[in-house]
């Protein structure tokens, strides 16, 4: 079992940076890929960006590509959503999530089996 805690949402100005982190639980986080969704009111939930379980190999969806850079530090258990060039557009709940049986490609939420509860992203314009 992984518990997953993101932190560091908040309200940022458009054009701002902000960084989201997301600390986990448990032994066998550096076997997970991980990934970033985020779901805005009225909207499906979507991808962002996943990190393989080794840090080698990161994925971006082509909306936050340029913008935004994950990384991850497995001697502290975290994962990290870099933001910058923030739009109005992004402002959603930015959940992380682990997926135990991937390397940390998969843009399909399905293929994760930890989530987070979600931290709020407010870009005002």
């Amino acid at each position: 079992q992984v518990q997953l805690v993101e932190s560091g949402g908040g309200l940022v100005q458009a054009g701002g940076s902000l960084r989201v982190s997301c600390t986990a639980s448990g032994r066998t986080f550096s076997r997970y890929g991980m990934g970033w969704f985020r779901q805005a009111p009225g909207k499906e939930r979507e991808f962002v960006a996943a990190i393989s379980w080794w840090g080698g190999r990161t994925y971006y969806a082509d909306s936050v590509k340029g913008r935004f850079t994950i990384s991850r530090d497995n001697a502290k258990n975290t994962v990290y959503l870099q933001m910058n060039s923030l739009k109005p557009e992004d402002t959603a709940v930015y959940y992380c999530a682990a997926d135990s049986g991937g390397d940390g490609s998969s843009r399909d939420s399905a293929e994760y089996d930890y989530w987070g509860q979600g931290t709020q992203v407010t870009v005002s314009s």
